[in-house]
This record gives C-alpha cells, structure tokens and sequence, in this order.
C-alpha cells in the first residue's frame, strides 16, 4: 500500500513512517507543509494520504485543505485526517469533499498501533472511519434534528459504531447483542435514512454522512 503522510513534526514524522512501514505499508513521500502536501498526493496518486490538520505556514487547516483540494483533483482519493483536537467543521468538510474513502482522528488514537493502522486500511479501501469523540460530538449537536429523530436510541448507537469504522461482528461485540440483529437494525436505518439499494452507491457511508452531516 503506497502511502503519503502529512506531518511538520520531525520526530512524529519519522515515527509515523517507520511505523507504517512495520505494517508493509510505503511512504512513498513525507511532506511537512500543504503546498508540499499537494503536489505529493498530486504526483504520487497514493492508496491513501494520512494528514495532519494543521501544517505550515500558517498551521491553521492546510493540511485539510490540501487533502479537499487533492480530492477535487484525484476524485475517489483516500485520505485519512489526524487532528489535536476535534474540529466537527473540519469533519464535515471532509466528508462533503467528494466521494471516496475518508477518516478523522485524533492524533491521541495513533497510540493505539492496532486500531490505528486498521483504520488507514478501512480508508484506503473506500470505507468511513471518525474518531470515537468526533462521532459522539457530532451526535449530542444533532440530537435533536429531524434525522436523528426517525432512528430509535440503538439505531443511533449502531450508527455511531458504522461511523467508527466498524463492521457488524465488531457493532455486534461492543453492543452485546447477534450479528443478525445489527443487519436488522442496519437495514431499518437504511429505511428510515431512504437509502435504497443502489449499485454505485454505499449505502454505509451515505448513512453515516446523512446523519453526522444533517
């Protein structure tokens, strides 16, 4: 897996790509500001961009805006975004940056080797992965907007799981529950959500943008 990693932090930098490389994954460039960013995803057509929010020069949202911009370009790219903090904007206007795979992290979870390298995985392959407290952020705003309100409180706690990054054995270890009754509650947010069978479409990826991007 060819990867472009986003980072100004030095140490972190090295760290992150010898890390990556543990797991048979190949940086193929390490940029340490957005323009370089850029041009690197541009170049490098990766498997997937792994980004740090803030890169110079201004170490405001460059290295988002890099990543929204390489997807303009690149429709479809993957591109997987660590943040200090949780930026719900940020989140959403990664999520409204064309189609393709795409996360949002906080750098804390990188600490969790496992986790961490799984969630690049499920970005390059086209799937949604958003930080546990993104997620339960994102759910407290919109709690009481009119598609929250069609789901039932476990409809929403699958949601947020399928948000994570989750497949149904893992929604249905953490709920404690059959992997049968998390396709039934699956299928009846699809429902609710009108979200139809579609051969282009994900019907797991549109669930969890029209939900946390109402």
């Amino acid at each position: 897996m060819r990867v472009v990693l986003g980072e100004d932090l030095t140490l972190l930098r090295d760290g992150l790509t010898r890390l990556l490389e543990a797991y048979d994954m190949r940086v193929v460039e390490a940029a340490d500001n957005g323009p370089a960013l850029l041009d690197a995803m541009l170049a490098h057509r990766p498997d997937v961009a792994v980004v740090d929010v803030r890169l110079p020069p201004t170490y405001t949202d460059e290295g988002l805006q890099a990543a929204i911009a390489a997807r303009a370009k690149l429709p479809g790219l993957p591109v997987l975004v660590l943040s200090q903090h949780v930026e719900q904007l940020y989140a959403r206007e990664l999520m409204s940056a064309g189609d393709g795979g795409f996360g949002y992290l906080l750098k804390d979870r990188v600490s969790d080797v496992v986790r961490f390298v799984e969630a690049i995985r499920i970005v390059a392959a086209g799937g949604t992965v958003m930080d546990p407290e993104v997620v339960s952020q994102m759910l407290a705003r919109h709690a009481r907007d009119d598609v929250a309100g069609r789901l039932t409180p476990r409809e929403r706690e699958v949601l947020a799981l399928m948000a994570e990054g989750r497949a149904n054995a893992g929604i249905a270890s953490r709920l404690v529950i059959t992997e049968k009754a998390v396709s039934k509650h699956i299928n009846s947010i699809f429902t609710k959500l009108d979200l139809y069978p579609a051969e282009d479409d994900n019907r797991r990826v549109l669930a969890v943008l029209a939900y946390l991007n109402a």
